[in-house]
């Protein structure tokens, strides 16, 4: 892959971020560029983890095995999800530069609970190696991480099951 690689960020209430950040994973590796994943916030069994661990050019690095919703946790679990975090997105920062893309699913809600640095994020951005497409996803992002990005796509909720108290199906929210 040749040029700048660019920061692409989903984000939003409404369904279809992880969606489209697994869309672009396989598009590239289809391509036959180099992808490396990883999933904070959520354990090593999701849908989309199963297919991408068995895709030719797609790397999934390994996360937590048992995860708990943050709004559940004590301060103690927060400051070691934290520290865990932390560790990750170093290893990512050594790990990614032979990669051509890198998906970071739900880095932005990792910042947005705290259990993620944003200034540590930012500094990666801003140093990233030079033809490395980021992929990132999240609830919510702020004005810089805004800035940062080259794309950014709002998924905006206009209705949704579980507003009605239907919970998530398997292979279709998650």
């Amino acid at each position: 892959m040749t040029g700048t690689g660019r920061i692409h960020i989903y984000y939003g209430n409404g369904k279809g971020k992880t969606t489209a950040a697994v869309g672009q994973a396989v598009r590239a590796a289809g391509f036959g560029l180099k992808v490396l994943v990883f999933q904070f916030l959520k354990n090593n069994s999701s849908s989309e983890r199963n297919v991408l661990e068995k895709t030719e050019n797609i790397t999934c690095l390994p996360g937590r095995e048992h995860v708990k919703f943050v709004s559940q946790m004590n301060g103690d679990e927060k400051a070691e999800l934290r520290h865990y975090n932390t560790k990750a997105l170093d290893e990512i920062v050594k790990f990614c530069s032979p990669f051509d893309v890198l998906i970071l699913d739900e880095i932005l809600c990792a910042v947005q609970l705290g259990v993620l640095s944003e200034e540590k994020l930012i500094r990666f951005l801003e140093h990233k190696p030079r033809g490395l497409e980021i992929v990132m996803t999240g609830h919510e992002v702020s004005e810089r991480m805004l800035e940062l990005a080259d794309y950014a796509t709002e998924m905006r909720k206009v209705k949704h099951p579980y507003d009605e108290g239907k919970m998530a199906r398997g292979g279709i929210e998650y």
